[in-house]
Parts: C-alpha cells; sequence; structure tokens
C-alpha cells in the first residue's frame, strides 16, 4: 500500500498527516510552535521553528507507519499565505518572518496605491494593498532595514522555506504567489508592472510551477534523519485556503467552501478569472491549473464564539471538566433552544476588525438590540447568526460576480455544530454539505503531493477520488425568509457604526 504525505505550515503549528490514494488517514502528527509580537500590530516567526516542526512531525509519521513508512510514495505542502522570509544567496534566513496577520504596513499599502494606482493594481494583480499580502513587507523591509534588504537573495512563502530545507531547491507556486501581491492572477505571470511600480527586481522572486509539479525531491540526510525514502517527490502544494479546497472537493464550478475557524472563509471555484472592480473579494489562482477561486474572509468567525466561551462560559467549561464533553456543544444547546433571531438581538462579529467587505481595521464587535429578556443562551445564537451574515456578505459579492452557488461544502470547527450548520444552510439559502475527511489543507497537500507522483492523472481527480459528501442541511424556507430581514438590518448596522469605530480608535 502507498502513501502521500500532507504537510500543512499553519500559524499555530505543523500539521502532517499520511493517507492512501483512496482516502484513508493512517497517521497524523502536530507540532507547534511560537508567534511572537515584538511591537503593537507585529506578528513574526523564526522560519527554523516551522522547519523543526516538520522534522518532528515528519518523525512521528514515519513511527507511526513502521514498516509501512517505506512505502511513502509523495509529499505535498500548503502553508499561511502572504508571509514573507527573506533569504540570502546562501539560504540563511536574514530576520523573523513577517506574516499574514502583522499589520504595520499601513504606509507601504498607501505607497503601494499611490505608486501603482489603486484601479490599476487590481487590474493587474486582481486584488487591493492589504497589510496582510507580501508585497507591503517586501517594501516595509527597504525602507526600514535597508542594511537587511540589500542582502535579499530571495523572498519565499512559509511553505516553501520548508520545502526548500526538504529539497534545497528554490520554487513557489501559483497559488501562493498569487496572494503576493506581486503575481498577474489572470496572466499566471510575475508582474512586470507591479514589480517596475515599486522598484522591486524580479531577481528576489523564486520561480514559479503548478501545485501539482514535482518541485524537488527528499535529499538524503533529510530522508535518513526522518526516517523516510530517498528522493520522495515533492509537489509545490498550495496556499492554506487553496489546498483546503482541494481537500474539500471544491474542485468544480457551483461548489463553495465555507471554513469557521478562528477566522471565517468563503471560497467559490471558478473556470475563469473574475475580479471585484471594488476588491471587496480576493481572486486567486488556485491549485488546478488554468483554475481561479474568489474569497471572502472574516477576521473573527469561531474567535467570536471562543471569546464568549473563555470569558462567560464558566459553567460549559464546568460541564466539559465533569463530562469530557467539548464546553461547545453545551453551548450549541442552549444557542438551540432559542428562537432563530435571538429575539430581536444582533451581533457585528469585528473583534478583530473585519476584511470582507468593509476592509475596516478599526471596526469592532456589537451587540445590538440588548434588553432584559436576553440571555446568555440568546448572545450565544446571536453571536453564531452574525458569523453567518457576515459570511453571507461575500456570498452576495460572489454571487453578484456571476459565480453559481450551488452548494456549500461546510469544514472547520463549525462544521461540528449542527447549529451552525443550520444557521448556515437558512442565512445562505442554500443546501449544506458535510463531508467525509475534514482534514483541511493538510489533505489538499497531501493530493497534490499525488498528483505531482502520478498516482492521479489531474487535481481534480485526485479530490473527486478521495472526498466524499456525508450528510446535507437543506433551508427551510420559514427560516429563510425570516433571516433575510434579519440579514438586511445587520447589513443596515456597519454604515450606521463606521464613524464611531474611527472615534472608538482614537480613544483606544
Amino acid at each position: 500500500m502507498g502513501y502521500m504525505i500532507g504537510i500543512d505550515v499553519g500559524t499555530s503549528g505543523v500539521k502532517t498527516i499520511a493517507v492512501t490514494p483512496e482516502g484513508k488517514i493512517t497517521a497524523e502528527a502536530v507540532a507547534e510552535y511560537a508567534l511572537h509580537h515584538p511591537k503593537s500590530g507585529w506578528a513574526e516567526q523564526n522560519p527554523e521553528d516551522w522547519w523543526q516542526a516538520a522534522l518532528t512531525c515528519l518523525r512521528e509519521i514515519s513511527g507511526k507507519l513502521g514498516s509501512g513508512a517505506s512505502g511513502v510514495k509523495a509529499i505535498g505542502l500548503s502553508g499561511q499565505m502572504h508571509g514573507s522570509v527573506f533569504v540570502d544567496k546562501h539560504h540563511k534566513v536574514l530576520r523573523p518572518a513577517i506574516l499574514w496577520c502583522d499589520v504595520r504596513t499601513a504606509a507601504e499599502c498607501r505607497f503601494i496605491h499611490e505608486k501603482v494606482g489603486k484601479d490599476k493594481l487590481i487590474q493587474y494583480v486582481s486584488n487591493p494593498a492589504l497589510e496582510g499580502f507580501t508585497a507591503p513587507k517586501i517594501v516595509w523591509l527597504k525602507h526600514h532595514e535597508p542594511d537587511i534588504y540589500k542582502h535579499v537573495y530571495k523572498v519565499l512563502l512559509p511553505k516553501d522555506y520548508v520545502r526548500l530545507k526538504l529539497t534545497g531547491e528554490l520554487f513557489t507556486e501559483a497559488s501562493d504567489a498569487a496572494g503576493t501581491l506581486l503575481f498577474d492572477v489572470t496572466q499566471r505571470r510575475w508582474s512586470d508592472e507591479v514589480l517596475k511600480a515599486l522598484d522591486i527586481s524580479s531577481d528576489i522572486l523564486p520561480p514559479w510551477r503548478e501545485s501539482g509539479d514535482i518541485c524537488g525531491y527528499l535529499q538524503d540526510d533529510v530522508a535518513e534523519a526522518v526516517g523516510l525514502p530517498r528522493n520522495i517527490p515533492i509537489a509545490g502544494g498550495g496556499a492554506d485556503n487553496a489546498a483546503g479546497a482541494v481537500g474539500a472537493g471544491i474542485v468544480k464550478p457551483g461548489r463553495v467552501l465555507t471554513s469557521i475557524g478562528s477566522s471565517g472563509v468563503v471560497l467559490a471555484h471558478t473556470d475563469t478569472p473574475k475580479t471585484d472592480p471594488q476588491g471587496r473579494v480576493h481572486t486567486f489562482n488556485h491549485s488546478i491549473p488554468h483554475k481561479w477561486y474568489v474569497m471572502g474572509v472574516i477576521m473573527a468567525a469561531g474567535l467570536s464564539l471562543k471569546w464568549f466561551r473563555d470569558n462567560f462560559g464558566q459553567i460549559e467549561r464546568q460541564m466539559e471538566n465533569l463530562t469530557g464533553r467539548d464546553a461547545y456543544v453545551f453551548m450549541d444547546q442552549q444557542a438551540a433552544q432559542t428562537a432563530a433571531g435571538a429575539e430581536g438581538l444582533v451581533f457585528l462579529p469585528y473583534l478583530n476588525g473585519e476584511r470582507t467587505p468593509h476592509a475596516d481595521a478599526n471596526a469592532r464587535g456589537v451587540f445590538f438590540g440588548l434588553d432584559p429578556r436576553h440571555t446568555r443562551g440568546h448572545m450565544m445564537r446571536a453571536i453564531m447568526e452574525g458569523v453567518v451574515f457576515a459570511l453571507r456578505d461575500s456570498v452576495e459579492i460572489i454571487r453578484d460576480m456571476g459565480i453559481a452557488v450551488d452548494q456549500v461544502r461546510a469544514i472547520g470547527g463549525g462544521a461540528k455544530s449542527p447549529l451552525w450548520l443550520e444557521i448556515q444552510a437558512n442565512i445562505l439559502n442554500v443546501e449544506v454539505a458535510v463531508l467525509n475527511i475534514d482534514e483541511g489543507p493538510a489533505l489538499g497537500a497531501a493530493l497534490l503531493g499525488g498528483r505531482a507522483a502520478g498516482i492521479y492523472n489531474s487535481v481534480e481527480e485526485a479530490a473527486e477520488s478521495v472526498v466524499r459528501v456525508g450528510d446535507t442541511v437543506k433551508p427551510t424556507q420559514d427560516f429563510v425568509q425570516r433571516y433575510e430581514q434579519y440579514y438586511q438590518f445587520y447589513r443596515s448596522l456597519y454604515p450606521v457604526l463606521k464613524e464611531s469605530f474611527q472615534i472608538a480608535a482614537g480613544m483606544r
């Protein structure tokens, strides 16, 4: 029996799985590492921590497979998008990596819009300049740490640095390159226009390949260190959202991914490049050659419910300790006892600001409509509904772009909640499916490895061979109509509060 290994280089740790070509997960491992905030708004990690975590996971996977480790046929990688790893000509890391959640580059984003023009930037690379993207980080380094910048040989994405350590090869691939703000998403090339406007040499960008291409082989010393065969082909892999889409079977038009983890994602497959002229949603290259996806992001999805659990869920956490059942199960039960709409209580899930559709770092969370009859159960349900209202903002933009939304496939922690699935079906007014495997980007990475090794003839075949729909939840029209009224009211609140958010930011 052969195995494929998927490595996901996340923000909190590396997750690694071994899976058969039929989709059976046979081993998994996780290794965590620190996220550093040396200054307010900064978020950095040491790339060496990613590498050591990847080695730890590969050793654990090899140990769990035992003699079966000799049957590993492919490795694929996925990883957090937009990060920047600056290496010199000897492949030495020059400074800590600046991550996707780092917001130091507000001035650099304004600089990019001034130098390129916001409308032209969307024309060239299909996205506006946001603090999380890679290009503003490069400009920041050039402006603030010129002595380091002059030694930069290549700028790598997080997973591409780990692949460099595995193979000795310098590459990226289209789906991660698309998140740099330096890649022409439509024409699938580094954007000469943006590079020239920002005076960035194309020499510091690695060559790119497709996600399912071979981008090196496991080096002998690494193979010996982790107990795997030599010369295993290693795929280009994918950005975490693109790989997650592959792992959820979002490989055909009409299929849309919703992920409720700490953040929230709505991701729709498209056969042709489609761009929102206002830049409210992202357009990126898919891990499938010559396919794309459109994506909206909310900053505090599951994080909103976690905030409530951590600060007001002492009872549920005590029940968890007594019964061994997750505190969220008890929260789900209480929220389910409350009527749809939480009796007029509406929650805006902007705890960390918001990206789609408002792109407002100053926005903050709001409970609107509290009165004496509201209980903790009402608040829990309002949080769950507010998160899905925010996801619907992205769905509405995607529909307006002419992209079909025929079925939603739910992944992440939110997919474990029967109530949250029901709320999604009714607020989005579409069938919501739960999958047989919810391993997210790690599974997608493994499947991309399988494509590179020739186990599958295409990425689509890989996904269709492994990913199956389990239970589905269909919308109930009485609830659809009720939620439509609430959604329109929800949408009316942000424009009224926008100026107040800015004033409050100054007060903080």
